[in-house]
């Protein structure tokens, strides 16, 4: 620790006390009679309206990610960086296809997680343990995302030692998320996600009009960036870069939906007409990550340096480098709790899986809502000691390659959680298979990818690492006579449909049992008026809210 700028670190202080502070008071906010029931504590009751659910949904699909791994992606590697505009512009059309049903299907049978669905939809305990397990380790390197971005605004403030010094504000920003989403649950994010994203709108309003104007416009921003990558890829994606660019946004764009946190901040929504709402606002939010993204450029434009060689200190330092040390403490408070956010919706989202589908399916069945709230609330915090683990002892050159790497693993659920929503032709023994399938593809092509680096003298490309060194998968290994690459989540979700398909086929024919639908047509359809919609939980009951719906509905008891 050396040169720690004490007006940055006061405000960066005083902005999470009060972000804290909201954490454990969101408890009492929209107060239910206990929190001790998983619709409560993991779900904030299913009973968040518009506005809450927008800033819910933005604060956890809009994180540390946006705010630090893009922009050090685009100042390494130029336009591939600017893969995440695009995707955020697909993905809504395509989701509104899938998370309306699913609200209203979950909602019918009291469903929890996306693993509920499928063991109810395919009849079957082992698909939805390989959903549960698939979404929980897909999410873990996700959260570690979220604490990379924390760490990159320490080390900018001048918290670079070594040793438990050096990283002792990480482990105590983290140990306070896990009380109060403990605390709390999921209204925490909730009531918090208003002040993050009120503080990145600030920030990068001021930065779009600022840096540039310091920098001689954008026309010099661009021509600094291109000049830096004028011995390969640049502002624009070389011919051999273009398919790996488009797969990479498809498979980022089917696959961010599928992440346990963003189906949990749709089951909290009130009713269908939220999320349609939602789903045709949110991409106003895909403006402000073009901004973001080229926070890179103008780090290149401004002759920003990292510390060390870590990348993701460029966005920090290049606030730093522009602004007045009261301006670099509200940015850096903006990135550190847009990383908080997030990571607590990740950590109720991992939770609600583990409780529902693995220690309520698998331990203990007659598990009460009071004990299933409480393991819930202690796998959360087991979930994040696991992300600063993760932090603490790997050390990525691109912090967005372990949201990528997770992207491969959480698409092999698409099968049987998206289309699921609309067919119940694929045998669930197909399923089980493709899912084995998909993962042993997208993990081998992952193992094949090396890291390289540009040395900056002699402008060669080394390898620095053997495997798991990115997403892009050189479609020579395959074969192919060409310099392209693909993002591997694309084609292991091939081979998982197509093996899907083949198997579905081959277990009609021989007439093994495809189980029994768990589900009715009339419940991907149905409003919240519909009397097959469950009330908000007793919170007094100890009847866990599983199987089949009521016939006619009870009273709630929070009316």
């Amino acid at each position: 620790m050396h040169n720690v700028n004490a007006v940055e670190l006061t405000i960066v202080v005083v902005l999470f006390l009060l972000v804290a502070a909201m954490g454990f008071g969101a408890a009492r906010w929209r107060r239910a009679q206990s929190l001790m029931h998983l619709d409560e504590w993991g779900l904030g009751g299913r009973s968040f309206g518009s506005w809450i659910t927008w800033f819910l949904l933005g604060g956890d699909l809009y994180t540390a990610y946006t705010f630090v791994a893009v922009p050090a992606l685009m100042f390494g590697a130029g336009a591939t960086g600017f893969f995440a505009v695009p995707y955020t512009i697909v993905i809504y059309p395509l989701v509104f296809l899938v998370v309306i049903r699913l609200w209203s299907v979950s909602h019918v049978r009291g469903f929890v997680t996306p693993a509920d669905f499928v063991r109810s939809r395919f009849d079957s305990p082992t698909m939805a343990l390989l959903v549960a397990v698939t979404g929980i380790v897909a999410t873990m390197p996700y959260i570690a995302l979220q604490l990379v971005g924390i760490s990159a605004v320490l080390k900018s403030m001048g918290f670079s030692g070594s040793g438990l010094a050096g990283e002792l504000p990480l482990l105590i920003a983290f140990l306070v998320l896990a009380i109060y989403t403990y605390n709390s649950g999921l209204r925490a994010p909730a009531l918090i996600a208003f002040v993050k994203d009120g503080l990145i709108y600030l920030t990068i309003i001021v930065a779009v009009i600022v840096i540039p104007s310091k920098l001689h416009g954008w026309g010099h921003i661009f021509s600094a960036a291109q000049s830096k990558f004028s011995t390969g890829a640049g502002v624009l994606l070389p011919a051999s870069g273009q398919l790996g660019y488009a797969t990479l946004a498809l498979g980022s764009a089917l696959a961010l939906f599928l992440y346990p946190h963003s189906i949990t901040g749709v089951l909290a929504a009130s009713n269908r007409d939220v999320l349609k709402r939602n789903m045709s606002a949110l991409p106003v939010y895909s403006l402000a990550l073009g901004f973001i993204a080229l926070l890179g450029y103008m780090a290149i434009a401004a002759g920003t340096k990292p510390i060390g060689t870590d990348g993701n200190t460029i966005v920090p330092n290049l606030f730093q480098q522009m602004f007045p040390s009261w301006f670099s403490g509200i940015a850096f408070a903006a990135i550190a709790i847009g990383a908080l956010v997030p990571a607590a919706i990740m950590s109720i989202a991992a939770a609600n899986l583990f409780t529902r589908n693995i220690y309520k399916e698998y331990l203990k069945k007659d598990a009460s809502s009071r004990e299933e709230a409480r393991v819930a609330k202690i796998t959360s915090l087991v979930v994040k000691l696991g992300a600063v683990a993760a932090i603490l002892f790997i050390d990525p050159q691109f912090s967005i390659d372990l949201q990528l790497i997770g992207g491969v693993i959480i698409l092999q659920t698409l099968p049987s959680v998206a289309l699921g929503l609309y067919t119940r032709w694929m045998h669930r023994g197909a399923l089980v298979a493709g899912w084995v399938a998909g993962m042993a593809a997208g993990l081998w092509m992952l193992y094949e990818i090396p890291k390289t680096a540009v040395d900056p003298k002699t402008h060669a490309v080394q390898v620095v690492k053997e495997h798991f060194g990115g997403s892009a998968f050189a479609l020579s290994k395959l074969g192919f006579d060409t310099k392209a690459t693909i993002y591997p989540g694309v084609v292991s979700l091939l081979v998982n449909v197509v093996v899907v398909v083949v198997i579905t086929l081959v277990l009609r024919a021989m007439r093994v049992p495809a189980g029994v639908d768990g589900t009715a047509e009339t419940d991907y359809t149905a409003e919240r008026e519909d009397p097959s919609v469950r009330d908000l939980p007793d919170p007094l009951s100890e009847e866990p809210l599983t199987g089949p719906p009521p016939t006619g509905g009870r009273e709630s008891a929070r009316t």
